[in-house]
């Protein structure tokens, strides 16, 4: 295993259902489309999304991260949302994987799960650890890391904008 090796953004990742492309500029107001849905935040201590500013911040830290990708429904190359990796810690041969949103068209189903094992999938090939840090009140995205086979390992304060908000769950699954 070559942790130096460990590209965050590769050029993209796909099977049957979904494509993953790195995130770019030019994808903003498409993605921002998906996003002015607040029922898609409803759950999420960040529910400022919804609108353009608050997006704005969230589309153009996924951008600075150089590790987030724009979802794709592979049939009909429709925007779906956006999911990243962060948190990268080749010491401790980790990473962890948010940040993630589906437009409400493509919950239920299994994109959500195509996403995230094309993400599992590809950074275990470089490190033996990924975490999921989830809000204390969405219980969706809780539900759905567990059945990834993740397990809750701690209870951890954010802050966002420098002020503490609502506590996180953090998820963990070893390879």
């Amino acid at each position: 295993m070559t942790l130096s090796n460990f590209n965050l953004q590769p050029d993209f990742l796909e099977d049957e259902i979904v494509k993953l492309i790195p995130l770019e500029e030019n994808h903003f107001e498409e993605l921002y489309k998906v996003a002015s849905d607040p029922l898609i935040w409803e759950q999420h201590p960040a529910k400022d999304r919804s609108n353009r500013d608050g997006f704005k911040t969230f589309f153009d830290a996924g951008l600075n991260s150089k590790g987030a990708f724009l979802i794709l429904d592979k049939q009909s190359n429709e925007i779906m949302g956006t999911t990243r990796y962060y948190d990268y810690n080749p010491e401790k041969s980790s990473v962890a994987i948010g940040y993630t949103f589906l437009s409400r068209k493509y919950w239920g189903g299994p994109y959500n799960k195509s996403t995230k094992k094309l993400l599992i999938d590809y950074a275990f090939q470089y490190v033996n650890s990924i975490f999921f840090h989830i809000g204390a009140e969405n219980f969706r995205s809780q539900k759905a890391v567990l059945k990834l086979g993740a397990k809750k390992i701690n209870v951890v304060l954010t802050t966002m904008n420098g002020i503490n908000i609502s506590p996180h769950f953090e998820y963990e699954l070893k390879k």
